[in-house]
């Protein structure tokens, strides 16, 4: 592994944070989240035009940049960062590579090139509280979480010559409420036939509700989903086989991307808590000069940076077909997010906890992801798991 950046990846970053600096303030921030969209579409399209972020990690043939998952993920360093409320997860990391897996040709050549221009946002839809299990992130991706008929999530099933039709309920939907196209896992054929597929279904389509639910986190809007009867496309074909293994690829992707954003979030709560130490005065002097401030500040900095490390690693490994390394370096950057997040408060004093400081949406940042995409012991129980590190092996002599 080379662990020095490309001039390219270099200037990806300097770009984005250039960008970001200018156009993703504390009080942009704010208002972008109270938006009925949960983001600002301006800054979107900005993003799109002058980055091509949408479509970094797609191919040039669908107007994509044609660079790999390490370069998504290093940009989602920088989003993470400013905690920039955008469509880049749910639209470029958890739904694009789905589409350019498993959907047909003339699907791929419909919809990848107006993702990629910033002309069309998307969104996955995963029944329940299943996506991380359906990333094979927290546990096998055996297909159980899709549900179907009494076990809840969403029923698919044919209408002859007039395509697809769905009906369910699916919460917790990232952008749900936004995407112009959505995603939706759900479950088809009977107990003989029992298989997992992906949909496409339009945001405005006949008999699709969205309601845009109350998070924890502002800076990642969710909605729940009610489709009653609802015109749907098959994404692929009926046949593939290939579904719940392209979904547990993403997820490698999907943790890279997500450990780089939760450690620049991490590295920007330190930043700011240790800008505060140096100013704020007690006692006739800065906080930042007493021994024990010092020490936890020395701690967070050793942590956020061994999570880096991880990050870089994972980001670096998906980028070159390295298969589950991302779940690790998550654990260990959502922990680093919510330790900073957490010490700035504490040493932010009253004011970290009021709404005028930034100082709060880093920690819900880091407590909404784990409720989303972990918990971090579940995703280090499972990392564990799969390296077989608990398993005895006997020594004959």
């Amino acid at each position: 592994m080379d662990a020095s950046f490309t001039a390219e990846q270099d200037e990806i970053r300097r770009t984005l944070r250039e960008l970001l600096q200018k156009r993703c303030g504390s009080p942009e921030l704010r208002a972008a989240v109270d938006t009925p969209a949960g983001h600002d579409p301006a800054l979107w399209t900005a993003l799109a035009r002058q980055l091509g972020l949408p479509g970094l990690a797609l191919p040039e043939a669908y107007g994509g940049v044609g660079c790999s998952a390490t370069e998504l993920a290093l940009a989602a360093e920088e989003t993470g960062r400013f905690l920039a409320p955008s469509p880049l997860l749910a639209t470029a990391v958890l739904a694009a590579p789905l589409v350019l897996a498993l959907g047909t040709e003339p699907q791929r050549a419909r919809l990848l090139p107006r993702i990629a221009a910033g002309s069309l946002t998307a969104a996955l839809a995963v029944p329940g509280t299943a996506l991380t299990t359906a990333l094979t992130l927290t546990g096998p991706n055996g297909g159980e979480w899709a549900g179907g008929g009494r076990a809840g999530g969403v029923q698919a099933r044919q209408a002859g010559d007039s395509g697809w039709r769905l009906y369910g309920q699916v919460a917790q939907v990232l952008d749900g409420h936004s995407a112009e196209l959505l995603l939706v896992a759900a479950h088809a054929g009977g107990f003989a036939r029992s298989r997992t597929l992906l949909f496409l279904v339009a945001g405005d389509a006949a008999g699709l509700v969205r309601v845009r639910q109350t998070a924890l986190d502002a800076t990642r809007p969710q909605a729940r989903l009610e489709l009653r009867d609802v015109e749907a496309e098959l994404l692929g074909a009926d046949d593939s086989p290939h579904v719940l293994r392209e979904l547990s690829a993403t997820g490698d992707t999907v943790a890279a991307a997500l450990a780089a954003e939760a450690v620049g979030a991490a590295d920007r709560a330190l930043e700011r808590t240790v800008q505060h130490v140096k100013q704020r005065e007690q006692f006739g002097r800065a906080i930042g000069s007493f021994q024990a401030v010092k020490h936890r500040l020395a701690d967070v900095y050793v942590q956020v940076q061994a999570a880096k490390s991880a990050a870089y690693y994972a980001a670096w490994a998906t980028g070159n077909g390295e298969q589950r390394v991302g779940g690790l370096a998550l654990a260990q950057a959502l922990e680093a997010l919510r330790t900073a997040a957490a010490e700035g408060i504490q040493l932010h004093g009253g004011i970290g906890f009021t709404w005028e400081h930034e100082a709060h949406l880093y920690f819900k940042r880091a407590a909404g992801d784990e409720l989303l995409f972990g918990p971090v012991h579940r995703l280090r129980a499972y990392a564990a798991e799969g390296a077989r590190l608990f398993e005895s092996h006997e020594v004959t002599v």
